[in-house]
């Protein structure tokens, strides 16, 4: 993967990242493809985290700040909260991080802070969507890019993934998909919101006029 572009005139964005780093990869290809952000800054919990490698290999900076050398969860976030403020940082995502934010953190990133959650929020919000969809039956599934509230999972939606629920689905497989999905909804909603395309207005989101967006279909079904 090439070296990410720097360009002054868009938005700076931090990824914070716990694992893998596959949606850090989705919105890196964004930015490369003539995105409206700049990744600036990778931030994990974990030294171990794949998606290090992946920012580095896109000349991204990266920072390692370990949850478990802090006394709570809001020392650990002011030293984050520093280290966003020192790379100029105007917009967080959060992909892949495995840690629950404070209420501090969050108030401070108001309207800042993006999340991508795997499943069509408001339903089943919190840990193993995949399983609980294939519980309750649903027909559709898929992913939600929102901006973050003190409440879990919870927040004015940006773009939203469907996937079908086919015969047959694992927890696995279905999974597979809404990755796949996710991949395509984590960018867009990133340049809807970085371009001006979808501003935040009384508690939800406005798109310009005559743009059709804010759901990604995904029609695979293996």
């Amino acid at each position: 993967m090439g070296k990410a572009d720097v360009n002054p005139v868009q938005t700076r964005v931090a990824v914070l990242i716990s694992g893998r780093g596959s949606n850090l990869k989705a919105l890196i290809a964004g930015q490369q493809s003539g995105g409206s952000y700049q990744i600036a800054l990778v931030v994990s919990n974990r030294s171990q985290a794949r998606g290090l490698t992946i920012a580095s290999e896109a000349g991204v900076p990266t920072r390692v700040i370990d949850h478990t050398l802090f006394d709570g969860r809001e020392p650990f976030e002011r030293v984050i909260d520093q280290a966003l403020n020192e790379a100029n940082v105007e917009l967080v995502c959060l992909g892949g991080f495995m840690r629950v934010l404070t209420p501090w953190f969050v108030k401070r990133w108001q309207d800042r802070l993006l999340n991508i959650h795997p499943s069509l929020l408001p339903a089943f919000r919190g840990l193993d969507t995949h399983a609980r969809a294939l519980n309750a039956g649903v027909r559709v599934h898929g992913c939600t890019v929102h901006f973050v509230r003190p409440e879990l999972d919870n927040g004015p939606i940006v773009v939203q993934g469907v996937v079908p629920v086919i015969e047959g689905d694992t927890e696995q497989s279905l999974a597979a998909r809404v990755l796949e999905t996710e991949h395509r909804a984590y960018p867009e909603a990133l340049e809807l919101i970085t371009s001006g395309r979808a501003r935040l207005i009384d508690g939800r989101i406005v798109v310009e006029e005559g743009w059709a967006g804010g759901t990604i279909w995904n029609e695979l079904a293996g």
